[in-house]
């Protein structure tokens, strides 16, 4: 005699079906965050990075998320760390003045747009400030938002996976050069460039706070060399 159904069989689905809905329901929402991150960057909306850092913030409320969630790390031995960063971003730097800029100038005709730190060279006050915004706006915040939030959203779409990975990267990093586009076009590819590196940063450590020194280091070296000896379009 056939066993008669019991009634588990359907109830037993219905979580997983559940979960595949609720899955693409965030990466719905998922997509749409990138769509409106993507539009306020492109459309240079008020300041991009600060409307994509109340989204971020907004993103991991709904989610229920700490910032951690984003990348970031209590590092064991944070002063290997902070010196390996610095060695790697200082060679990043002479790497990008002595091979992409001259090959990038040469390429174009044209030069990095700096004209944003005209008043800079010899200005104590300025050099400050400047270094004030380098390592919260920009190193701090846009690495919140490039380097952590977005990837993170972007593999939400796509799949935690390699394709997924990748997109988040590209995609994340083509808006950081999109960012800068009071620097020309040269300021854009170069700021793409230093995109990859400070993602290169997060990876290699394992952790968002690379990218956020690495950041800052880069920042910062650019905007002392400018405040000594002023703007430095390439070594050749």
């Amino acid at each position: 005699m056939p066993a008669r159904d019991s009634g588990l069989t359907a109830p037993a689905l219905r979580p997983r079906r559940t979960d595949r809905l609720r899955g693409t329901g965030w990466a719905i929402l998922a997509a749409v965050e990138v769509v409106l991150a993507g539009t306020a960057v492109i459309l240079d909306v008020f300041l991009p990075t600060l409307v994509l850092l109340a989204l971020a913030a907004v993103s991991l409320a709904v989610r229920r998320q700490r910032p951690g969630a984003l990348g970031f790390r209590r590092s064991t031995r944070p002063g290997r760390m902070i010196a390996a960063v610095f060695g790697l971003t200082v060679a990043w730097d002479l790497f990008q003045i002595g091979l992409t800029k001259p090959i990038l100038n040469r390429l174009t005709g044209e030069r990095q747009d700096l004209s944003q730190f005209a008043g800079l060279q010899g200005n104590l006050s300025s050099l400050l400030v400047l270094l004030a915004l380098s390592w919260t706006l920009a190193a701090v915040g846009e690495e919140i938002v490039y380097r952590g939030y977005l990837p993170r959203r972007v593999s939400d779409v796509f799949g935690e996976n390699t394709t997924g990975l990748w997109i988040g990267v590209v995609l994340s990093s083509l808006l950081f050069g999109l960012a800068h586009t009071e620097q020309g076009i040269i300021g854009v590819v170069l700021t793409f460039l230093d995109a990859l590196f400070f993602t290169f940063l997060r990876w290699r450590f394992r952790n968002l706070w690379a990218a956020v020194l690495g950041h800052g280091f880069n920042n910062t070296i650019g905007l002392v060399a400018f405040f000594f000896v002023g703007p430095i379009y390439a070594l050749w």
